[in-house]
């Protein structure tokens, strides 16, 4: 059973006990995603949670590390639209002392000037990546052009605003946005309840609370962007809306999407890339906000056949609307199913899979739960669902030598 407490200054711990696993692992989502920086200051959350790391609390960056290690801790971490994210999975044992770590990374972070520049280095090298990997590049574009400002931010920032920020900068965004109020600690695994609630109260109960401020949004009227890159190939991104995670009308939406790619046999694989050969690579898939939801699309071709790939894409998009088959679906569910199971294996992917169902519910879903759910879509549900909201009004950004057509009446 799912257990959740929230505490007096707003911090929220949901937990799900896996008393058959010998580890635990949990995910700490704070407050601190791209849509609070200012525009001229791209990345700052980033390099924030970068110098974040390097030393808090009693340890420097040196003994934060083998404090980890010799606990035995795999953490991760990334900057997100809404949240910073810092996930750790370690031995059920060992679980108390590693948040321990971590509530000291969250309320006594040095960010040490020493390092700063060290720190930007790296937010450089994170951007530079982005330019070595234009796929990568031509999504992150796709996102930032088809939602409204700033919910499509990159999370890399650009050089110019990186080599602006300062270590004030820094230190002001981390006492502005680290805080309880929005916070959602997430843990799965092996653990008691009560003395988890107890040890997460002693650590963050009375780290003080501060108001959020709702972003400003600002839309990008452009539905075509082309970006120049002399290279062999073209990338080519599409989106278009759908519902955010908390619609009632996910399932069907996300299931839609699962009929489009998420295996060989679904559709932008079978069509566009094996019966036709356009591409090498062609995905879609859903991403929520929590007031938004859109379905972004990849398709990567030589520059030759960029413009046959572009039509196709977008054809087989429309088909969608005209609904999808059985058979389809039943494969579908396999997937599901199979990835469902997968869940109950991993404190980790079960403590942030909890963790975000309460940034957008306000509750975290059980597993069976998910799996009625997944049980309860029909092809009749998807179909109406599709009748109601086919795909249509395109974002499109290629990537390439020269630009592509694009068909009146889809963007």
């Amino acid at each position: 059973m799912i257990q959740s407490h929230i505490f007096d200054n707003g911090l929220v711990l949901v937990a799900e006990p896996m008393d058959w696993l010998e580890s635990a692992a949990f995910t700490i989502l704070v407050p601190a995603g791209c849509i609070h920086e200012s525009p001229d200051r791209g990345g700052l959350s980033g390099f924030t949670c970068e110098m974040a790391l390097r030393g808090a609390g009693p340890r420097d960056s040196r003994q934060f590390i083998n404090d980890l290690d010799c606990l035995g801790v795999e953490r991760s971490e990334s900057v997100g639209e809404s949240h910073t994210r810092f996930g750790a999975a370690t031995l059920a044992g060992n679980l108390h002392e590693a948040l321990g770590i971590f509530a000291d990374v969250l309320r006594r972070a040095h960010l040490p000037a020493a390092q700063l520049e060290a720190g930007r280095q790296v937010m450089y090298q994170e951007l530079r990546s982005v330019e070595d990997e234009p796929a990568q590049k031509v999504m992150l574009e796709l996102r930032r052009r088809h939602y409204p400002d700033p919910w499509g931010r990159p999370s890399q920032g650009d050089a110019a605003s990186l080599q602006a920020i300062s270590l004030e900068d820094i230190r002001n965004h981390f006492q502005r946005v680290y805080r309880p109020t929005g916070t959602i600690l997430g843990v799965a695994g092996r653990f008691h309840w009560e003395s988890l609630k107890d040890h997460v109260g002693n650590l963050l109960g009375d780290w003080q609370p501060s108001e959020a401020v709702d972003p400003a949004e600002s839309h990008h009227p452009a539905p075509y962007q082309h970006l120049g890159y002399d290279s062999n190939q073209t990338q080519i991104g599409v989106a278009y809306a759908s519902v955010p995670y908390r619609s009632e009308d996910y399932f069907p939406a996300w299931g839609a999407v699962g009929i489009l790619s998420g295996g060989m046999s679904a559709r932008l694989f079978t069509e566009v890339r094996e019966r036709r050969g356009l591409c090498y690579s062609v995905y879609a898939t859903h991403h929520t906000l929590p007031h938004l939801g859109g379905v972004f699309c990849y398709a990567g071709t030589s520059a030759e056949r960029a413009q046959e790939t572009l039509d196709v894409l977008l054809a087989e998009l429309q088909r969608l609307g005209e609904g999808i088959e059985e058979h389809e679906l039943e494969r579908l569910k396999a997937r599901i199913k199979s990835a469902l199971i997968m869940q109950q294996e991993s404190s980790s992917a079960r403590s942030g899979s909890i963790a975000r169902d309460w940034h957008h519910l306000g509750r975290a879903r059980t597993l069976a739960e998910l799996d009625a759910l997944v049980d309860g879509l029909t092809s009749e549900r998807i179909n109406a669902y599709l009748a109601a909201n086919p795909p249509r009004r395109f974002t499109i950004v290629t990537l390439g030598r020269k630009e592509l057509e694009v068909p009146l009446g889809v963007s």
